[in-house]
């Protein structure tokens, strides 16, 4: 039988900040190499001076000689299709490139700037808007990371036959850099233990609220643990921290490995989140988690609601003060990362794939 040869747009990988879905896009495509029947290969936009090299990935690249907002403006409006020769064209996010004669697929992570329209600009509640129509228009099968988000495609009008859940994995982490991370931790006057926080800074991951739960906990902690933010920055107004909260900005993954091995507790509370790989990461690496819902972490955590701040400090105090309650979350949640891999998120996408060549 003749491999299927799946195109994946990489266009998120060119971005300054590619956040979860560069996550999704790296490591489906590593996994696929793996997966038998399938000939992956990305397509992207032309590759800025000291960007990501995605070689590393171990598939062929096609690139634009478009840069990345050229080329998805591009495919907006209808132009730049596909390279022939392929059999699927797979879209890993809301920039959906015009049909060509191979079907097409695209994953669509979320529906969050309906849900909290606060938390995107206007212009970004139109564009996702426009986007979500041109994937229902452009796309044979929509896959989501969550039935949450299928549900709410179904809620919008999608036929609930072209809907597919396809769960992300963790198991992409490298190994920790631990001689790296206490460089790093000193260099931030950060001594013994600290809670931590990891992702893009944006209104949607609610920081204020946090920063504010903090606050009126941090006297009462076992000790006088500071609050580490660990992810670049995104868009939106800067928020304040307070005293004891250290923005560390963006740093590299073995750091954050080994950050999540270290950190006394882990804190997540987005509005929403479509899956929320950072605090599967955590649970993956023993880190007890107090979290928002959201679909990856709907077993293992301490569940908080994002929009009440007195219950973002009630959590974070009492999974700070009790050891006993840290060390089953630690087992809980390590043992609920375990149903999530990358091989398995591959393996759902190639099955549908095949009937659709």
């Amino acid at each position: 039988m003749t491999d299927v040869r799946v195109l994946l747009t990489a266009t998120q990988l060119r971005r300054r900040v590619p956040g979860g879905v560069g996550a999704y896009v790296r490591s489906l495509a590593a996994a696929l190499v793996e997966e038998r029947g399938i000939a992956p290969s990305l397509w992207t936009s032309r590759g800025r001076r000291g960007g990501e090299p995605l070689s590393s990935i171990g598939v062929p690249i096609v690139e634009s000689r478009l840069p990345v907002q050229l080329l998805t403006r591009a495919w907006d409006r209808g132009y730049c299709h596909p390279p022939a020769r392929s059999d699927v064209v797979h879209a890993t996010s809301f920039a959906v490139p015009p049909r060509s004669r191979a079907p097409m697929t695209v994953m669509v992570h979320d529906l969050a700037w309906r849900a909290f329209p606060e938390a995107y600009p206007e212009r970004g509640r139109r564009w996702h808007e426009d986007a979500l129509e041109r994937a229902v228009d452009r796309c044979d099968v929509l896959f989501t990371p969550s039935v949450r988000t299928a549900n709410d495609l179904v809620a919008s009008g999608v036929d609930r036959a072209r809907v597919e859940v396809v769960p992300l994995g963790v198991d992409h982490l490298p190994d920790p850099d631990d001689g790296a991370a206490r460089r790093f931790l000193s260099g931030l006057g950060v001594q013994g233990g600290f809670l931590l926080a990891v992702g893009t800074l944006e209104p949607r991951k609610n920081l204020a609220r946090l920063f504010a739960a903090y606050e009126r906990v941090r006297g009462d902690l076992p000790e006088p643990w500071p609050l580490v933010v660990v992810g670049p920055a995104g868009w939106g107004a800067e928020v304040a921290p307070v005293d004891g909260v250290v923005l560390a900005g963006a740093v590299p993954a073995p750091v954050i490995t080994a950050l999540y091995d270290r950190c006394a507790l882990f804190v997540s509370v987005p509005l929403m989140e479509g899956f929320g790989l950072p605090a599967l990461e955590a649970m993956s690496r023993g880190a007890a988690v107090v979290a928002s819902a959201m679909p990856s972490a709907e077993e293992g955590t301490y569940r908080v609601d994002p929009v009440n701040t007195a219950a973002i400090a009630e959590g974070i105090l009492r999974v700070a003060s009790d050891e006993v309650l840290r060390d089953d979350l630690r087992r809980r949640g390590r043992r609920h990362a375990q149903g999530f891999t990358w091989a398995a998120c591959a393996r759902a996408h190639a099955a549908a794939w095949k009937r659709l060549a």
